[in-house]
């Protein structure tokens, strides 16, 4: 027989290996994920992260103003870099149905175009929700993430708590850690060393608009005007985030939720509305997600400051809260968000 007439051999008659993150009993507390992708931060990913979520902070949009105020210019927004660092997280979080916390997320420096993020994540607490017969078995897993850039500088540090579905063959009962123990609030002198540095007073005297000395606390905005949830899948695929709830609306119970870091990327837009002399955010000390939000909403913002700490070289931080509201199809408002934030003034 020709060769070219040779029958195939048949397939393989093994199963196929699943490739799959893992369920919330498959983790234990010491565990290390450090397997995803490392990400060179480019012009193009900023231009499109900015088209989805928006960005009105000076130091990334003007390059003459950020070499004259921090020495380099092409600095990356913030919501970017925590996007990207999120996104690598996720190795862990495949299967996530919410995530319900960050806590205490501090910048050890600010990247610029052409640094590359690597992100490794460890398992800090777990503990299984309470069983109820015809509810999916759950449990809260507390991860502690680290990123760096590519000399191996701290550039994140933070804390989040996603919410796992158990597999099928999980043990009766699973852990109980206290998750309330976990994580720290960033310090003064933590969020300061990040700017140490930077020349705010040359900001100030560039910039128009309300800087530290100008502000109050109690001082409150209402940001008129809405934004849309849109794009919301691409920003998970641009950010490397692969949890299935964003991508897949089976997975998410009928409907994809969109990636939490979209809607903190939306109120940072809007802060930036009602403080537009903001430098750039140094830290967080809470995000809650307090309610689901799907592509098409709309969401507005409040913004109020909450405290003042001056910072030794002039400028100082301005501790912020920003509650979103979200609109749907002609419902609601219904809250969504509750963020508390340190931005940095001149």
């Amino acid at each position: 027989m020709p060769a070219s007439d040779a029958v195939p051999d048949p397939a393989p008659t093994t199963s196929p290996t699943p490739v799959r993150g893992p369920y919330f009993d498959e983790l234990s507390v010491g565990q290390v994920f450090d397997e995803s992708p490392a990400v060179t931060l480019t012009a193009g990913r900023q231009a499109t992260h900015q088209a989805i979520v928006g960005n009105r902070l000076r130091l990334s949009l003007d390059d003459t103003l950020a070499a004259e105020v921090t020495g380099h210019d092409n600095l990356v927004p913030p919501a970017l870099v925590w996007d990207t660092s999120i996104g690598q997280s996720t190795a862990v979080t495949q299967h996530v149905k919410a995530n319900l916390f960050y806590r205490g997320l501090s910048f050890r420096r600010f990247p610029v175009v052409g640094d590359t993020l690597r992100t490794v994540t460890t398992v800090d607490g777990l503990k299984e929700n309470t069983r109820r017969p015809g509810r999916l078995a759950t449990g809260l897993a507390a991860l502690h993430i680290v990123t760096v850039d590519q000399h191996d500088r701290p550039v994140l540090d933070y804390w989040r708590c996603a919410m796992l579905p158990l597999s099928g063959d999980a043990a009766p009962e699973g852990p109980r850690d206290d998750l309330g123990v976990i994580g720290a609030d960033p310090s003064i002198a933590a969020l300061s060393a990040a700017v140490a540095g930077w020349d705010l007073a040359r900001f100030r005297e560039r910039v128009p608009g309300q800087h530290f000395a100008d502000l109050s606390i109690g001082q409150t905005w209402r940001i008129e005007g809405a934004d849309v949830v849109s794009s919301a899948p691409e920003l998970a695929r641009l950010t490397g985030n692969i949890a299935a709830v964003h991508h897949d609306a089976a997975s998410a119970g009928g409907r994809r939720l969109v990636y939490g870091g979209h809607t903190i990327g939306l109120a940072l837009h809007q802060a930036a509305r009602a403080l537009p002399a903001m430098v750039t955010v140094g830290g967080w000390y809470g995000c809650d997600h307090v309610g689901p939000v799907h592509e098409d909403d709309t969401l507005l913002s409040t913004v109020a400051v909450e405290g003042l700490d001056a910072l030794p070289d002039g400028g100082g931080l301005a501790h912020l809260r920003v509650l979103v509201d979200a609109t749907s199809g002609g419902a609601g408002p219904v809250p969504v968000l509750d963020w508390r934030l340190s931005a940095v003034m001149a």
